[in-house]
């Protein structure tokens, strides 16, 4: 059911995953402070996936199946492990503003990743992926990503983690219906994260600065259960086109906030590489409404 009509809550669940998930990304280079990421990402979803987990039995859902929970393990180690997990590792050596400015890309590669499935972008599609590459190529050349080899091949993993993730839930894996399915892939992504912690050798602490801490918190409360159900709720609400808008959103926000809170460092031709990267953006997306209006 789509509601044409902004109600209270509609505007309020579309301000959380424009201002929430757009402020994550500087939260997690805070984070970084006191925690290796892999573990970082790792403990926060795995608490906020019990935690809706309970929620979902609380009020009677029933148990994810078995073939259920494959699902969600591999939906959660793409979207969550690399996705998410590479995010947060890529942060360690580059700014949070330019990383989400190079994750913009992700529905231009999710389109991309739609081929095998008989979906053919259109041709103004098509000149909306030319222009995301080009800005991303042009990105990669900036002084950040430059300095970063295995930051840039961690973002690289990372889209190409969500990219498939997304994908494959939408395409061929199924995951339990409602908050229950959410929760069993970030358990289950959650615990992946953890599983890399430990191969990788990252140091288990819980002695961290106070500031660590309370941006784990923040991510864990507002980013993984407040923002990800909005996002659901507005899916079930709104138009696809207003529950997608966060993709314009979240990178101005965490570029600005990366720049003034964070102290980050972005050059001007790094700026025009953005620019490049959006105006792909919006070609595809009004492409894709039109196809939906048509």
């Amino acid at each position: 059911m789509h509601s044409s009509s902004l109600s209270p809550r509609v505007i309020a669940c579309i301000a959380a995953t424009w201002f929430v998930w757009g402020s994550t990304y500087l939260v997690i280079k805070f984070a970084l402070v006191g925690f290796p990421p892999f573990f970082l990402m790792g403990t926060r979803f795995v608490l906020a996936g019990i935690l809706l987990f309970g929620f979902s039995l609380w009020h009677g859902t029933r148990l994810p199946s078995v073939s259920e929970w494959v699902s969600a393990t591999v939906i959660g180690a793409l979207m969550l492990g690399g996705g998410m997990g590479a995010t947060a590792y890529a942060e360690l050596t580059i700014g949070s503003g330019l990383v989400v400015a190079f994750i913009a890309i992700s529905p231009l590669l999710i389109t991309l990743a739609n081929l095998p499935f008989g979906i053919k972008p259109k041709p103004l599609e098509l000149v909306g992926i030319g222009l995301g590459v080009i800005g991303v190529l042009l990105l990669t050349q900036g002084t950040s990503y430059r300095a970063s080899l295995p930051g840039l091949l961690a973002i690289c993993i990372g889209c190409v983690g969500w990219t498939l993730g997304t994908v494959l839930s939408q395409r061929s894996l199924r995951l339990a219906p409602g908050t229950m399915g959410f929760a069993s892939e970030m358990i289950c992504g959650g615990v992946v994260l953890l599983c890399i912690s430990a191969f990788s050798g990252e140091h288990w602490s819980l002695k961290v600065p106070i500031g660590a801490w309370a941006a784990w918190v923040y991510l864990v409360v507002f980013g993984s259960l407040i923002a990800f159900n909005a996002y659901m709720y507005l899916i079930g609400k709104v138009s696809s086109g207003i529950a997608s808008s966060y993709t314009f959103v979240n990178p101005l926000i965490a570029l600005g906030l990366g720049v003034t809170l964070g102290q980050e460092s972005i050059t001007a031709s790094e700026w025009r590489a953005v620019a490049v990267i959006f105006a792909g953006l919006i070609l595809l997306l009004s492409a894709r409404r039109t196809r939906q209006m048509s």
